[in-house]
């Protein structure tokens, strides 16, 4: 082993504190002594052991060395002595590059204990370690190379192939093509990319002649009577393949044939497909048509309610008039084939009540089916159950013409009693039969609600209230439709 020239080194515990023995070191490596770690590699370990050494630890040279202590002694003298004489190499990385990382400092480059991190372009891949370490040796701890990237061999197409400009490299771009008659399926150009995979789809090369198939002429249809859809039937096409005869596939879209279709035009296709997935398509109508009258309006004061779509053929409509209102004409109209409504047109006229028959149960005919009766029976005009009722049915009257009642007075006791329907009084001898047919108590108060078939549906001792009778009518049969009307023509009490 050569001799390496020593000088005399001293060490100083502190920036005062007195010399301690004096160690020769080679002046090559007087750039150790900067750190602890440093003195440890030039055998100073042992005086940091015995604690002869503080961890603050300033090294000085002898006089006449060409070194001032003025100035910082770790940082000047290596830089001056190291600035041009690396430890190792200089490290260069052909499409790649290195980050180094020293211990000494920005200007201790490529010195020992140096890291270097290795990295590629984009394109390459690194064979070897990550990093690199400056070695005691003077050299790096490992060898690095930076490849190009290359993606696997594409695959060749049945009845096709591929060119490439530049191989199976990161960047090569390969383009696919087809024999005659077949068509490219898939991305016609791909490139190698970064992952080291090639970019776009798989392609193939596919049959590009479509199957043939023929669909029936257009299907013309009217509807049944009181019906808005019709039957239709037809033969399923067939469909032919002009290459191996094979279809794979027949989608049928739409209404299947023996379907019922509604009014109006309706598109029928097939579509066929063959092993190659080529497709052959046809298409047809089917007509549906709707005989249809002339559209029929509500009568004012009245209702219209009909079948079906209201004005199609076989429909019914049926008419019903509001309170205190009564039909004349046809209750009911039928859309015939020739295009026509049967019966009368309706209209609805003002109530007229005839108070001149000759039994309670013809007076009562009159309301069948069209008016609800509230008969109100007093043994005389001062009864206060009699008074008060009055009262509280006073303002009530819209509620009253909304459910269809009208209101019948019985005042009085034979042979003075009188009947009342609103103007109209009654003869002393009908007011009588009305009493005796419904049984109504002539000495007492009493109140009889009757639906409009005649019931008697509730009966009270005492005066009701208006919303107790509304409350009761409400549930009445053929009330919930009569609701239903009403609120379609916004007909309503304030």
């Amino acid at each position: 082993m050569q001799d390496l020239a020593l000088d005399l080194v001293e060490l100083h515990e502190g920036c005062m504190g007195p010399p301690l023995k004096p160690v020769r070191v080679p002046l090559d490596d007087i750039c150790a002594l900067q750190h602890v770690d440093c003195i440890t590699q030039l055998g100073v370990a042992d005086k940091l052991a015995e604690g002869a050494l503080s961890s603050n630890v300033f090294v000085t040279k002898k006089d006449g060395s060409g070194y001032s202590a003025l100035e910082d002694d770790e940082d000047v003298y290596a830089r001056n002595r190291y600035k041009e004489t690396p430890w190792c190499s200089p490290i260069k990385v052909k499409h790649g590059y290195a980050n180094c990382r020293t211990p000494q400092g920005q200007y201790y480059k490529n010195v020992l204990g140096t890291r270097c991190d290795i990295r590629c372009q984009k394109g390459y891949e690194l064979h070897g370690p990550q990093q690199l370490i400056c070695q005691s040796s003077k050299r790096w701890s490992g060898k690095v190379l930076c490849k190009q990237k290359r993606c696997p061999t594409l695959s060749m197409p049945t009845n096709g192939g591929f060119k490439c400009l530049d191989g199976a490299y990161f960047g090569s771009r390969c383009e696919y093509y087809c024999s005659p008659g077949y068509q490219l399926k898939g991305d016609r150009i791909v490139t190698c990319m970064d992952n080291k995979v090639w970019s776009g789809r798989p392609a193939s090369c596919v049959d590009t002649e479509p199957p043939r198939i023929q669909c029936p002429s257009v299907k013309e249809k009217t509807a049944e009577p009181n019906k808005l859809t019709a039957r239709v039937f037809w033969d399923t096409p067939e469909g032919r393949d002009t290459a191996d005869g094979i279809l794979t596939d027949v989608i049928l879209k739409g209404l299947p044939p023996g379907s019922h279709f509604p009014e109006g035009d309706h598109k029928i296709q097939y579509t066929v497909y063959d092993r190659a997935e080529n497709k052959g398509t046809c298409k047809f109508l089917v007509k549906v048509r709707v005989r249809r009258c002339v559209k029929l309006n509500a009568p004012d004061n009245g209702y219209i309610k009909c079948s079906g779509d209201g004005n199609n053929y076989g429909a019914t409509c049926e008419f019903s008039c509001i309170g205190g209102y009564e039909l004349q004409g046809s209750p009911a109209r039928v859309c015939q084939y020739n295009l026509g409504w049967s019966g009368v047109e309706p209209t609805c006229a003002p109530m007229n009540i005839n108070v001149n028959v000759r039994t309670a149960a013809a007076l009562l005919d009159q309301f069948y089916e069209k008016r609800r009766l509230l008969i109100i029976s007093t043994p005389t005009a001062a009864n206060f159950f009699y008074r008060m009722q009055l009262g509280m049915l006073q303002p009530a009257q819209c509620g009253l013409d909304l459910r269809h009642v009208t209101v019948v007075e019985l005042v009085g006791v034979f042979p003075a009693q009188i009947g009342r329907i609103g103007v109209k009084l009654l003869p002393p001898s009908l007011a009588l039969q009305l009493r005796l047919l419904l049984r109504i108590p002539h000495y007492n108060f009493n109140i009889v609600v009757m639906d409009k078939h005649g019931m008697d549906k509730e009966r009270y001792p005492f005066p009701a209230t208006p919303a107790e009778l509304f409350a009761l009518i409400d549930n009445f049969p053929l009330r919930k439709e009569e609701m239903k009307l009403q609120a379609e023509i916004g007909q309503s009490c304030p």
